[in-house]
């Protein structure tokens, strides 16, 4: 922590931003945060990750680099996602302090200097909240969904505050240093790490230019991912249902039976039909539980990366 709680003088920062159809705002966010940079840090960096963008995203990049040894680019072979870009980016930074923003401008640069200051206080990652969430309501859905499923692996406190926009120590990576699994969550390998997260207000800016890349079917399966990846908690669930049925049909049979007993008859054909569909239901979902974990066992059983980089500049 003392590389960390420095004056700007001695303090330097590696920015990291996966970039995705980001050939618009790319520049314009380099040459805000090379505005900002030299009055908070002595070195830093500007490490631009293309995660294998369709547009000239990487023709952009190489462009900046060659005008600026600040600037680093690195391109990978295809779309990994953006946590797989942040780790590549994240494992390739070399000063102290790790800042990763999105590409689109709705991290402003300006408000870096408040995250160093929450990250002064003690903690050891600091998150840069929305003041105001600025998402329409499908992606409201689902960016709930995928903080229910954080805080079903880390616990509530963190996963309310959490976003794309964080600081942290670079040595905290050392504590995901052997992770090659293709599922990745920056946040859910920070935990491995530390437990002192902190968060503080930032003011988010409308998007540069596009659309977001996160849809509702890639934020949810990103939250399925890291429910299976890294929680117990949809196994946990399962095993409820499955106690639930277990207590209903013992009550269906002392039902069934008393009712027997009192009037010589037991419900006919619908009743046992319904029973058997909510039974093969529980038990469906429940091996539809498993699967998804014995899935990701598979894939890492195989050995994929998380990224593999075409090329550097």
């Amino acid at each position: 922590m003392d590389s960390v709680l420095q004056a700007p003088e001695r303090r330097s920062i590696s920015v990291v931003t996966a970039v995705y159809n980001g050939e618009a705002s790319v520049g314009e966010l380099c040459r805000r945060l090379a505005e900002v940079l030299p009055r908070i840090s002595a070195q830093h960096e500007i490490i631009l990750v293309n995660d294998g963008s369709p547009d000239r995203s990487w023709e952009v990049i190489s462009e900046l680099c060659s005008r600026s040894p600040l600037v680093r680019g690195l391109n990978l072979m295809r779309n990994y996602g953006q946590h797989n870009a942040l780790l590549c980016g994240i494992r390739a930074a070399k000063y102290d302090l790790v800042v990763t923003m999105d590409d689109d401008l709705q991290h402003p640069p300006e408000e870096i200097p408040r995250l160093l200051a929450r990250l002064e206080e003690g903690f050891d990652v600091v998150y840069g909240a929305p003041k105001a969430e600025q998402n329409g309501l499908m992606r409201a859905v689902a960016s709930r969904i995928t903080r229910l499923a954080l805080s079903a692996a880390v616990g509530s406190d963190v996963a309310k505050n959490v976003s794309a926009f964080r600081v942290f120590p670079t040595h905290l990576r050392e504590a995901f240093a052997a992770s090659h699994s293709p599922f990745v969550s920056v946040d859910l390998l920070l935990t491995c790490a530390t437990t002192r997260f902190g968060a503080t207000p930032v003011a988010f800016q409308p998007r540069h230019s596009g659309s977001s890349n996160y849809t509702f079917t890639k934020l949810v399966r990103h939250a399925l991912d890291m429910m299976t990846g890294f929680s117990t908690a949809p196994l946990q669930f399962a095993s409820l249902i499955g106690f639930t049925c277990m207590l209903f049909g013992i009550a269906v049979f002392i039902y069934v039976f008393v009712r027997y007993c009192l009037e010589g008859s037991v419900p006919g054909f619908p009743f046992l039909a319904s029973i058997i569909a909510i039974f093969s239901g529980a038990q469906l979902f429940a091996l539809g539980v498993i699967g998804e974990y014995l899935a990701r066992m598979h894939f890492r059983s195989m050995r994929q990366p998380a990224y593999v980089v075409r090329a550097t500049t």
